[in-house]
């Protein structure tokens, strides 16, 4: 049977022109391998479009399928996650299971991630606000400028829009523009970075107390200053006020509210180190305990954040674990139940190395190569120098802690360490990694596997 496959989208595409496999394929630009994790997450974020298509009442009772990563560490699980984040435009947070505690425990709670994904979906509606007012903003800004350049004849506030804009306001005007008044000072208010210090005392966190905090002292918070800055650095002090100015604070909380309760995603990391079960040792009771306090959360429950309440049954969450020691029936079967798509990643290879190294957008190579270029050295790596520096992180991950991908960043950062240190000084403007380079720097380290171990 023949199967005609969808065209590529083209650039710019919106997420709701793109099927699963576009998805992959967008992915598949910045993680390598991992065909079955791709899939997983493409069709969950997928559905999600499927069900905004829906009636209300249908669409309701249609919650996200919640996904479980099984894999060895680096090789790509937060990396996926992290770039459907981006692909969607999500608000994105990424928490570790392990810094969580038992609630009646002093230490972090399970619902300050959904705190912590609600101001993430802020700082997202905020910017793409601000970025909506932003003319608006700099044209504001420059006439405060020129108000305070060329005081204007009238009191302070007052405008006179019927009469024409003098001639000495619009040279100086043009004069603004061009930069020529960069050297001259400006006196401005400004917002007092200094906060006091003080330590709290809870084991509900700070981030549940900072606004009555600031209602209880209001005197401590929110003074300014009169400083004086030169043309530049007051356009952007003026801007970022004028820019909070503009835009509708109550606004920007309810949509982020929205936002954050309807499409956002929670990545959970080191889900393993908290499977297991009731015993007799107190660290055992302590990670069922946060098991069970994570159950709601991802079941679907309401938290109360400063924008305001938050449901989480929407959330997409995506846990994952290497379950080295521990396997996911490790797990209180409750929580089990609620990542019903489970997903295996396969450890590198040889070969995913070296694709690693060359083929995604922010491939480990070109990164070097950028760095480098900045102090004016041409970096180049033979084919034969990356299939070495693939074999070598491939065979200490073998004698040493496999570490997947994450290896190749400390084999580069060994073999690039001259190169880096003499960059910017009287060093090369050319130079060419080949095999037998990558060998002389690697291989005494490798022989050594104690030396390996701690260097590599």
């Amino acid at each position: 049977m023949a199967i005609e496959l969808p065209a590529a989208p083209p650039a710019g595409s919106s997420l709701d022109s793109l099927t699963p496999r576009q998805i992959v394929g967008e992915l598949d630009r910045y993680v390598v391998g991992q065909a079955k994790a791709k899939r997983a997450v493409a069709v969950a974020l997928r559905n999600r479009i499927r069900r905004q298509r829906l009636a209300a009442e249908l669409a309701a009772d249609i919650t996200p399928k919640n996904i479980l990563m099984i894999g060895p560490t680096g090789v790509g699980k937060t990396e996926i996650a992290r770039r459907l984040a981006q692909l969607s435009g999500s608000p994105f947070l990424k928490v570790e299971a392990s810094k969580y505690t038992e609630v009646g425990y002093v230490g972090r709670d399970v619902e300050s991630m959904v705190r912590d994904l609600t101001e993430a979906a802020v700082q997202m509606v905020r910017k793409e606000k601000q970025a909506q007012v932003r003319a608006r903003a700099a044209r504001n800004v420059e006439e405060q400028l020129l108000d305070l350049l060329l005081p204007p004849a009238r009191p302070q506030g007052e405008t006179a829009p019927a009469d024409p804009p003098s001639p000495t306001r619009e040279r100086l005007r043009e004069q603004l523009r061009a930069g020529q008044l960069d050297q001259r000072y400006v006196e401005i208010e400004v917002q007092e970075k200094r906060f006091p210090s003080f330590q709290i005392l809870s084991n509900q966190g700070a981030e549940e107390m900072d606004v009555a905090i600031k209602d209880l002292l209001p005197g401590l918070f929110g003074k300014t200053k009169r400083r004086k800055l030169m043309v530049p650095e007051a356009r952007e002090v003026l801007l970022q006020d004028e820019e909070a100015r503009l835009v509708d604070a109550e606004q920007v909380a309810r949509e982020a509210v929205e936002r954050a309760q309807s499409a956002g995603i929670i990545f959970i990391d080191e889900i393993d180190k908290v499977a297991g079960r009731e015993g007799s040792h107190g660290p055992e009771v302590s990670r069922e305990g946060v098991q069970r306090d994570l159950l709601p959360i991802v079941e679907g429950t309401t938290v109360t954040t400063k924008y305001g309440s938050v449901r989480t049954d929407h959330v997409l969450f995506i846990a994952a674990g290497a379950f080295h020691v521990s396997k996911p029936s490790d797990l209180i079967p409750e929580l089990q139940g609620r990542f019903p798509i489970r997903v295996e990643l396969e450890p590198l290879s040889l070969e995913d190395l070296v694709r690693i190294l060359t083929e995604p957008r922010n491939a480990l190579l070109s990164q070097y190569r950028a760095l480098l270029e900045t102090e004016g050295v041409a970096l180049e790596f033979t084919p034969e120098a990356v299939t070495e520096l693939a074999r070598f992180a491939n065979q200490v991950n073998d004698i040493a802690e496999n570490i997947g991908a994450r290896r190749l960043a400390t084999v580069l950062e060994t073999v690039l360490e001259d190169v880096s240190f003499e960059a910017g000084g009287n060093g090369p403007l050319h130079v060419s990694i080949d095999a037998e380079e990558v060998r002389r720097r690697l291989a005494p380290l490798v022989k050594d596997q104690d030396l390996a171990r701690f260097i590599l």
